[in-house]
């Protein structure tokens, strides 16, 4: 395994800018480190496999300030990624997003002339596992559905997206480390959703953490407590998570679904025991397991209050991590205090497809769920509360931000079809 990665690495490494950019290489295996700066960033050509860097996706720069993407094939990993930016002859204005529409940096501007540098972590990963032994169970990929297929997700490259009124970047510095991880297991209200218009609060929570902590979202639209293992999606968290890290959980809005008889868990005992199963597991590698609670869906009574419809569900979660002794973020409380706190009218605002989704979420609730999780890391004293973003002065669900005052470039990727379990 040593030597193939070592292969991987020094393919790489060879194939990174060529002529047009500075490599460092560490001759360890995981050792990666890649410079571009800004002679060589404005000679890029497009992103090739054989290449190994470039602009992607059909973009590159442009006067007109619109969208473009750059991705550098990378092993699978954390990377430091440090972004300059910046102009010679104009104002910046950026937003970073990184794989599938993460939420790194939040428009960083800069006069014409001036630069400035802000860091992150990224998290890349593949659908590979380590091979099982000879004769024993298990597999060597994570059983991937028809749209995660060659997303951005699960590929052998970490992909920047930069957006906003006018993304201008000077230099580009991307360096794998050895970093704490939060690993996020759970379902379409949490995963990176793919494209515009939806969106989940775990693609935001980056932004809410600072640049010493990265964030692995496993999470994926129609998962359960079974499904999410027989997928071996659990078994990919596994395979990588180690002493330091985070597991959050929260799944439930399909676990409650007896029309899936085959991965319904009744709240009292199955569900329970799946939750169990799952902290037990986190623990025996050195990892911290948080439970979070179901986010409401969107339905409202004739006095203005949400109508529970997750069952015994947060209630079954809540009692497993008093009596596990497991920190837990009510996502379930708090969701439903932002959507009151909204009211019938304006709590379509923070949905996905225009309001007409009642369970999914768009750009704006997503970010405001997020400083719900971020809120709840602060509330249970975890030692992640030390890694959250300088920016974050905390957050009151009952006092969200106004729907008018937030503004997020949209990504230039659209997902019309329906999400998964919805």
């Amino acid at each position: 395994m040593k030597r193939l990665l070592r292969s991987l690495l020094l393919a790489v490494l060879a194939a990174a800018p060529l002529s047009a950019g500075t490599i460092a290489h560490i001759p360890e295996p995981a050792r990666f480190e890649w410079k571009l700066d800004a002679a060589a960033l404005a000679k890029a050509e497009a992103y090739t496999s054989t290449n190994g860097c470039g602009f992607d996706l059909g973009t590159r720069p442009s006067a007109a300030g619109q969208p473009f993407f750059f991705s550098v094939a990378v092993p699978e990993g954390n990377y430091r990624v440090t972004v300059t930016f910046g102009d010679d002859h104009a104002v910046s204005a950026t937003t970073v997003k990184a794989e599938s529409r993460r939420l790194m940096v939040e428009s960083v501007t800069t006069a014409a002339g001036e630069s400035a540098a802000r860091t992150f972590i990224v998290n890349v990963r593949t659908a590979g596992l380590p091979p099982p032994p000879k004769n024993a169970p298990g597999g060597n990929s994570v059983v991937l559905i028809p749209g995660e297929q060659g997303s951005l997700t699960w590929d052998e490259k970490l992909t920047l997206e930069f957006s906003g009124p006018a993304p201008r970047i000077r230099a580009l510095e991307v360096k794998w480390i050895e970093a704490p991880t939060v690993f996020l297991a759970g379902d379409s209200t949490v995963t990176d959703q793919r494209g515009e218009p939806g969106a989940s609060w775990g693609q935001m929570l980056p932004r809410f953490l600072g640049p010493d902590v990265a964030v692995a979202n496993h999470a994926e639209s129609g998962e359960t407590l079974k499904s999410f293992l027989t997928g071996l999606r659990l078994a990919k968290v596994l395979s990588q998570i180690k002493p330091g890290d985070y597991l959050f959980i929260q799944f439930g809005h399909n676990d409650q679904k007896k029309q899936w008889p085959q991965t319904y868990a009744e709240a009292r005992t199955t569900y329970t025991d799946y939750l169990r199963a799952y902290i037990a597991e986190a623990r025996l590698r050195g990892a911290t397991p948080v439970l979070v609670t179901s986010v409401q869906r969107r339905m409202f009574d004739a006095t203005g209050h949400i109508k529970d419809s997750l069952g015994d569900y947060p209630q079954a979660v809540r009692e497993v991590a008093a009596a596990e002794h497991v920190a837990l973020i009510d996502l379930t409380r708090m969701s439903t205090a932002f959507y009151e706190a909204l009211g019938p009218a304006c709590a379509p605002l923070a949905f996905n497809d225009g309001g007409r989704d009642i369970t999914h979420h768009d750009n704006y609730g997503a970010y405001e769920l997020a400083k719900c999780v971020a809120q709840g890391i602060r509330d249970a004293h975890l030692p992640l509360a030390a890694s959250l973003a300088q920016d974050f002065t905390g957050f009151d669900p009952a006092h969200p931000d106004a729907p008018e005052t937030f503004h997020l470039p949209a990504s230039p990727v659209h997902r019309d079809a329906a999400l998964r379990g919805n």
